[in-house]
């Protein structure tokens, strides 16, 4: 097994992959300690034209390794970079290399295409394309700790052995279907930097509030600003510094005193006089006198101009089965439940479930079903799909 350790490693490791059409990615990290993630391997896995397979382990921990040789690479645009569920990944690749892997393959996505249903697994695909076992001993390991044993460097390569195997598998599904275009229209959104930039000033979007209050919104942002500098300055889990549920009791009731503070349950014994105590007060302070954060106020979702019927939300999710069966595609990547809400209502405007692919799989069905000019009736005890004749003139 080859595991690159030294940087003159690294350079012979990256200059033979170069010559690969793609690359199969995966990363071993921790995060439950701090609030960057820890990058502790790097697998990777090429099969350059004419050649014998490349693989091996990169170890970040390494001493001295400088890994600018390996983003370098991820960043070609002539090496497609494959990964499954690539989101955190993708975000180590961000945060500590500034690069976006591009073009990239996500199999997870690719599989909701594939007729694999929402969500499937590595261990699924392997199992169902590659024919493979995934051993799931070592999933659950301080990949930091070093030596690492030959299980669990197995285990670490077998992430991206395999997923060669079924990247190649699907890559001729797609191109035989032609789905090769709704697979990156998909991917292009994990591409977007803005996911993976952790600005302070927009770290209240993660606390989903739901509420149109004009000051617990502005103390909400003041108080989660605080603390994702807090949580980064430190780099330790941003529940360490104060957990959620805190956050959103503080800004409802925010406290005048470091003794009002004290009170509140959430907030640990002795916490309102450290030194996190005064500074959550001066955000608590900062946040009474400042307006909404931008976008708060809109985020909430709008009033609806009529309540969908629940009777035509079920036919329309009954239709989005059916048709996504019929394709073979999940249904979840052609409209989730807010999309089939907004169907029911009549509010049409921005849906992707009326544009480009999904239209032609299920959103032309949709809106004739609504119009009254498609059915569903049952047929040999199936759902059945049944287009209705019009009236004769």
């Amino acid at each position: 097994m080859r595991i690159i350790e030294t940087n003159e490693d690294l350079a012979g490791f990256v200059a033979e992959l170069g010559q690969a059409p793609y690359l199969a990615l995966d990363t071993e990290f921790l995060r439950d300690q701090t609030y960057y993630p820890k990058l502790c391997l790097i697998q990777v896995a090429g099969h350059p034209p004419g050649g014998a397979p490349v693989e091996g382990i990169i170890d970040p921990l390494g001493q001295g390794l400088d890994l600018t040789p390996f983003y370098e690479l991820i960043a070609r645009p002539d090496i497609v970079k494959v990964m499954h569920a690539a989101r955190q990944d993708i975000e180590i690749f961000f945060l500590q290399g500034g690069v976006l892997p591009n073009p990239l393959f996500d199999t997870q996505v690719a599989a909701m295409v594939c007729g694999f249903g929402d969500a499937a697994s590595y261990e699924t695909l392997a199992r169902k394309i590659a024919k493979v076992e995934i051993d799931k001993s070592a999933r659950f390991t301080d990949w930091s700790h070093r030596p690492l044993s030959k299980r669990q460097l197995e285990y670490a390569l077998a992430d991206v052995t395999h997923l060669c195997v079924i990247y190649e598998w699907m890559a001729a599904r797609l191109e035989k279907t032609g789905r090769f275009s709704w697979v990156a229209e998909e991917v292009a959104s994990l591409q977007d930097p803005g996911l993976y930039k952790l600005d302070p000033s927009l770290a209240w979007k993660r606390l989903k509030p739901r509420t149109s209050n004009k000051r617990f919104l502005a103390v909400l942002a003041a108080l989660a600003a605080w603390r994702e500098q807090e949580a980064q300055a430190r780099d330790i889990p941003r529940g360490r510094v104060v957990k959620d549920e805190a956050l959103t009791e503080i800004a409802a009731h925010p406290p005048e005193t470091p003794e009002a503070l004290e009170r509140i349950r959430a907030v640990p014994k002795g916490f309102a006089n450290s030194r996190l105590g005064k500074g959550l007060m001066k955000a608590i302070a900062q946040g009474l006198t400042a307006q909404p954060p931008e976008g708060a106020l809109t985020d909430n979702r709008p009033r609806r101009r009529r309540e969908p019927s629940p009777a035509v939300v079920d036919l329309l999710k009954t239709l989005l089965r059916l048709r996504s069966e019929a394709a073979g595609v999940a249904p979840r990547l052609i409209a989730n439940a807010e999309d089939i809400e907004k169907l029911a209502a009549e509010e049409d405007e921005g849906l992707a479930a009326l544009t480009g692919w999904r239209r032609d799989v299920f959103g032309n069905d949709a809106v004739a079903l609504r119009k009254g000019d498609l059915a569903i009736a049952l047929e040999n005890g199936e759902a059945v799909v049944v287009e209705l004749e019009g009236e004769d003139e």
